[in-house]
């Protein structure tokens, strides 16, 4: 590997900022995507994504309009540009498909997921669970004297690391939604 060879004070860059400024770097993307609610729509849209190697990190699915039977379905994708652009065209060309919306570059969006977490703890562990609960807005949903259930409502940053503060005090299991989005505004 060549050695980088730069001499003290002719860069007021940092060192971490060394890396080619034409590499694309991957980006999160959460894309709106208004379907006919039909049989094999959904298998239709998760193709276009396994086929080509794009990865989906949050899906959510649901019947928004029951008289037009459309649905919405929420995809929370990471890609380069060219890739997210690329996806969005290819999202367009299926038939069933109405509209797609990219939420992240069209403006600000609200971003939730509803998560349930099943901690069994006893004693001390027990009484920080139900503490940092509390901090976070989580509701106890279910309750034994081993266990409890709680439901935690918020983006998927706080969901994140409520799960990783219950991890230490006895987190047995967890189950998520997936992140639902609309845009702000009109």
């Amino acid at each position: 590997m060549a050695q980088l060879n730069i001499q003290q004070g002719t860069s007021k860059h940092s060192a971490y900022e060394l890396r080619d400024p034409n590499a694309e770097v991957s980006e999160r993307h959460t894309l709106a995507v208004s379907v006919d609610n039909e049989a094999g729509v959904l298998a239709r849209v998760i193709g276009l994504f396994s086929g080509r190697g794009y990865n989906i990190d949050s899906l959510t699915v649901a019947e928004v309009d029951h008289a037009g039977h459309t649905s919405r379905i929420t995809i929370v994708t990471t890609g380069t540009p060219a890739v997210i652009e690329q996806i969005k065209a290819q999202l367009g060309r299926i038939v069933p498909v109405h509209e797609v919306h990219d939420l992240t570059v069209e403006g600000p969006s609200v971003e939730r997921e509803l998560a349930l977490f099943k901690v069994a703890s006893t004693g001390e562990k027990r009484v920080e669970a139900l503490r940092l609960a509390d901090i976070f807005r989580a509701n106890v949903v279910d309750s034994t004297l081993e266990s409890f259930v709680f439901e935690i409502t918020g983006t998927p940053q706080k969901v994140d690391a409520f799960g990783e503060l219950m991890r230490p005090l006895g987190l047995t299991e967890m189950a998520r939604t997936g992140v639902a989005a609309l845009a702000r505004g009109t």
